[in-house]
């Protein structure tokens, strides 16, 4: 007869090798998000979301949005239905400063040391979610499989600052001086930490890129943008791929058919 530890041991292997279960269950109270369950618990004080997809696909893939989590969700569920977790953390006020990437650091580290998730995340930055995915790729281009950027915001100064040839958002911009630590206007002009600044280590670490973007966004304007890291990104040999809305500003976002999301994510996979 076979024992119960035998039979721990079976179902644990088997889990590892159909990749069907997390290490653990997550806390936190649990609800229906587009028929998949969704967690939301805390981590450094933070309130981290994850959705579960019914069946985990091997080696436990999953994608990080860096803000706006739910909206335009048809390429997340998607990817739901191809065993990927979805993982948003709640820090919305911040902007992508070194204080965000350093909750992000937490929540990663939470996430794969204590789920087994793989050690390569998706990441999706929507409109200023673009500051957060950057800025953490960055500072840790190893533990990126790819970037999905979407109407995204790659320099302060273009987006709230209003330096360029958008309307900026004055609000915005004074809380971009007050969680970066600036201690002028002049010195957030100066800064050189804005993710179109430090392309390098993305490129460097081949993490592939996918802009989409609307040519007549006045919000977030894309040639400020998206095309500036186009541009370098190149020049450094990165890998870029570019989906132009023509006529299209800000709003909406994604695509009509999320399609080329899905299988750009889905493609770096396994880099």
């Amino acid at each position: 007869m076979i024992g119960c530890r035998q039979i721990t041991f079976s179902l644990t292997l088997l889990s590892l090798l159909t990749g069907s279960v997390t290490a653990e269950e997550f806390p936190g109270p649990a609800s229906d998000w587009h028929g998949f369950t969704k967690h939301e618990f805390q981590v450094a004080g933070k309130m981290a979301v994850v959705v579960k997809p019914k069946r985990v696909a091997p080696g436990v893939p999953w994608v990080w949005h860096g803000e706006f989590f739910g909206h335009k969700p048809n390429p997340d569920i998607a990817l739901l239905h191809k065993g990927y977790h979805i993982v948003y953390l709640k820090v919305p006020g911040l902007l992508g400063a070194p204080v965000a990437v350093q909750y992000w650091n937490q929540l990663y580290t939470e996430l794969t040391e204590k789920y087994d998730f793989a050690p390569k995340a998706a990441l999706v930055g929507l409109s200023r979610g673009g500051l957060y995915v950057m800025n953490w790729a960055i500072a840790n281009p190893d533990k990126v499989s790819c970037i999905y950027n979407d109407a995204a915001v790659c320099d302060f100064k273009s987006w709230p600052g209003g330096k360029g040839s958008g309307k900026g958002a004055d609000s915005e911009w004074q809380r971009v001086l007050r969680v970066y630590g600036f201690k002028s206007e002049q010195e957030a002009i100066e800064y050189q930490g804005n993710p179109i600044d430090n392309l390098e280590p993305l490129a460097t670490a081949k993490v592939p890129l996918l802009h989409v973007f609307g040519d007549a966004d006045i919000v977030v304007p894309w040639d400020e943008n998206t095309g500036i890291v186009a541009q370098r990104y190149k020049q450094l040999g990165g890998s870029i791929e570019l989906i132009r809305k023509a006529g299209v500003g800000h709003h909406p976002h994604g695509l009509k058919d999320s399609t080329p999301i899905v299988e750009f994510i889905l493609r770096a996979k396994f880099r």
